[in-house]
């Protein structure tokens, strides 16, 4: 889609649907005898039928898809969720679950309990999407239960549109071991295992029939994987040992080891220099070993083999492992790339609206799915004719000013570029170019020439998803409008521009807790904080964004709970 095309619409178009009923009217007419006789023809009740609406089927009950049932308006369409667990997980708080500074149920709420308002009812399944038919649009699921006639439980859903937010899975880069041996951290299953499995390695640790050497095996915890999950893990862990288990393990307590393996140079590489190293030198003074430049290749029952940049195998036993390296397309995910020729890619591709593009009516969000932004200069010879209204062979500023905003909507890497150049407006950049702004189309060039080099995928994070989810909601809730173009992000106007704007995502900060009740904000602005009072910040934003009143209370009394009481050490 080129740039010609493109041009945001500053004011959408709104059609509003009227409805017609037909009413006979009483006919008076005079009789020649002089009085008034009226006609009335029985009422015929001839109400139109409502229109059938058009059916929106969402596999996921994750950030996106919840994000988008939220704001969904069920009154335009026949809505249906679809997914293997019947809640929404607030993700961002399992590493505390692993350790009992937050309880599994309150992390949680039914995605019933959460569309239960809306204006008409949203019919929720139970079931695994394992196949998606596009071109007959329909998606064959199948449920635990045996539900069908040959007791196999699958069936068919047909659908107009399709939300694909099913997430994602880990990712393990086929390494030997790694799926029989290793905990993961992505469902609330996850963080239970993991719980259980730590109480588990403290009670073997504590049997008469070992010695040091052995009971130092089972207490070393090693995380593969420097990224916020498994440094969020590795302190909620260490804080776990030193506050709690400390005082009911005491003579465990010295034998206890944490290591973190990171392929990288430095742990926390999203996130800023500054954050860092200061989360490097606070694991450093708590005993918990960072290992950088290292990848694993195996994990047996009993140790895990890594490589450095000798290249030389090391191998250290472990009592638990748990892998947090990335994540990985779903099986469902990876046939229906096969299926759309988007086979060699390792994530499903979406435009900038959200639609895959090789399916007119299936839009995907979330971790399952990457925006492929338009490259400008893809498109450079179109936006200097668009620019160049005169037809003179050259740009003036004033003409490049005309259409710079829907530039910046169409291309947002521009802006990145001049943000990262710190250029205030484009006169900057094309200052750069030339000095009396008669820009012929190889100066344009050269002036863009590194714009698209700021094209980055969104990380896979819950503020994407969520705001992805929000705004897919409000493109459908339009969609309908449109009777020229129901499509809306489809379909082109005559004037030329689209109904909506791309999605743009936009950062609010993110947050590493780092234990002994510290962490490390990265927040708009440039502004990076990290300490006590940076914690405290870290409770009061991920209480307000809890999908409920029930779940923030939850949250809070656990949080109120584990500071009196101290964290629940039970192996349940």
């Amino acid at each position: 889609m080129g740039f010609s095309t493109f041009f945001v619409d500053k004011a959408s178009r709104a059609f509003r649907r009227e409805s017609f009923f037909p009413r006979l009217v009483l006919v008076l007419s005079a009789a020649s005898s002089g009085g008034l006789v009226a006609y009335a023809d029985s009422k015929q009740e001839n109400a139109a039928e409502p229109p059938e609406k058009k059916k929106l089927v969402v596999l996921g009950t994750g950030w996106a898809g919840t994000s988008l049932l939220k704001n969904i308006d069920t009154s335009l369409y026949d809505v249906k969720v679809i997914s293997p667990r019947n809640y929404f997980a607030f993700t961002p708080l399992l590493p505390s679950v692993t350790c009992g500074t937050v309880e599994a149920r309150s992390i949680v709420e039914p995605i019933r309990k959460i569309v239960k308002r809306k204006t008409d009812p949203v019919k929720f399944l139970e079931a695994e999407c394992f196949k998606i038919d596009s071109v007959g649009k329909k998606i064959h699921c199948r449920s635990d239960v045996g539900t069908s006639l040959n007791g196999t439980g699958e069936f068919e859903v047909d659908y107009d549109y399709l939300v694909i937010a099913v997430g994602a899975t880990v990712n393990t880069f086929n390494t030997p071991g790694v799926a029989e041996n290793c905990h993961f951290l992505k469902e609330i299953e996850d963080a239970l295992r993991i719980r259980r499995s730590v109480i588990e390695c403290f009670e073997r640790a504590s049997l008469p029939c070992l010695d040091e050497e052995e009971k130092r095996k089972h207490l070393h915890f090693v995380i593969v994987g420097g990224g916020p999950t498994g440094v969020e893990f590795a302190a909620e862990l260490h804080d776990f040992v030193t506050e709690d288990i400390a005082e009911l393990y005491p003579h465990l307590s010295e034998l206890v080891s944490i290591s973190v393996i990171q392929s990288a140079e430095h742990i926390l590489t999203m996130f800023d220099k500054r954050i860092t190293t200061f989360a490097e030198e606070k694991f450093l003074r708590d005993g918990i070993e960072v290992r950088t430049g290292y990848r694993v290749v195996k994990v047996s029952d009993k140790d895990v083999t890594m490589k450095g940049h000798s290249m030389d195998e090391v191998s250290v036993p472990y009592g638990m492992i748990v892998w947090s390296t990335g994540i990985a397309s779903r099986p469902v995910i990876r046939d229906f790339m096969n299926e759309i020729g988007q086979g060699k890619r390792r994530v499903l591709e979406t435009n900038e609206w959200l639609r895959v593009p090789q399916c007119d009516t299936v839009y995907s969000i979330g971790d399952c799915a990457t925006i492929s932004q338009r490259k400008i200069m893809e498109d450079l010879v179109e936006i200097f004719k668009m620019a160049d209204k005169d037809n003179s062979g050259t740009l003036t500023l004033d003409e490049i000013q005309d259409v710079i905003e829907d530039i910046y909507v169409r291309y947002p890497q521009l802006e990145l570029y001049m943000k990262s150049k710190h250029m205030i407006d484009i006169h900057d950049l094309i200052k750069d170019a030339k000095d009396d702004f008669e820009l012929s189309i190889e100066d344009l060039k050269n002036a863009l020439a590194e714009v698209d080099s700021q094209v980055k995928s969104l990380p896979a994070t819950a503020q994407v998803a969520a705001q992805q989810g929000e705004y897919l909601a409000q493109c459908l809730n339009k969609m309908e409008e449109c009777h020229e173009h129901p499509e809306g992000p489809l379909r082109i106007t005559k004037s030329g521009r689209h109904f909506f704007r791309p999605f743009r995502y936009k950062h609010f900060g993110q947050f590493a807790p780092l234990g002994g009740e510290q962490a490390a904000a990265e927040l708009p602005g440039d502004w990076v904080s990290f300490g006590h009072s940076t914690q405290w910040l870290w409770y009061s934003v991920y209480a307000s964004k809890q999908v409920s009143w029930r779940t923030r209370y939850l949250v809070l009394s656990d949080w109120t709970r584990r500071f009196i009481f101290g964290r629940d050490s039970s192996g349940i």
